[in-house]
């Protein structure tokens, strides 16, 4: 029986050993790919910039968005400006307090989405949709619970059906 267990172990180990070579290029079969060919390059011209358009080095600041008009959920700001779904895909702050996680996965009519600490209508949020200049925000049956629109970069303002502001940000 010993015998067996030590012809076995040699047996093994041989054979593990000979899954074991060594291989390298044949130095005398491999060659150097051959050199590239210079292109021309077109002459650099020089020369004064003109000087930047407008009265100021620096941009205007931003300008704060009016409050929803009426109090109408569904109405926004004369200067809301242009949203994309993309745009929106993150993390955001709910009015400096709660947060607030928007995705792309689809959930029926929108996308997926969801509060973490929010008091009110937002605590059943649960998908987000953009339409037109505005984001919808829905609860988890479909239904709209409340709207913001884009103020400013990474700004958006807006209320919930029932007059709550909703201030979010990054």
């Amino acid at each position: 029986m010993m015998q067996f267990r030590h012809m076995a172990t040699g047996l093994v180990v041989i054979l593990s050993l000979a899954g074991c070579q060594r291989t390298a290029y044949n130095d005398a079969s491999y060659s150097a790919p051959s050199p590239l060919t210079a292109q021309p390059v077109p002459s650099v011209q020089g020369g004064q910039l003109p000087p930047p358009s407008g009265s100021s080095q620096f941009p205007a600041a931003p300008t704060t968005a009016a409050p929803v008009a009426g109090g109408q959920p569904g109405a926004m700001a004369a200067n809301a400006m242009d949203v994309t779904k993309e745009s929106m895909v993150g993390s955001w702050r709910v009015n400096g307090s709660c947060d607030m996680f928007l995705t792309l996965t689809n959930l029926g009519s929108g996308s997926r989405g969801g509060t973490r600490g929010c008091v009110g209508e937002l605590t059943a949020m649960g998908s987000w949709e953009v339409t037109g200049k505005q984001v919808i925000l829905k609860d988890r049956s479909g239904n709209q619970i409340g709207s913001v629109y884009k103020t400013a970069d990474n700004a958006f303002s807006g209320q919930t059906n029932t007059g709550q502001a909703i201030s979010l940000s990054r």
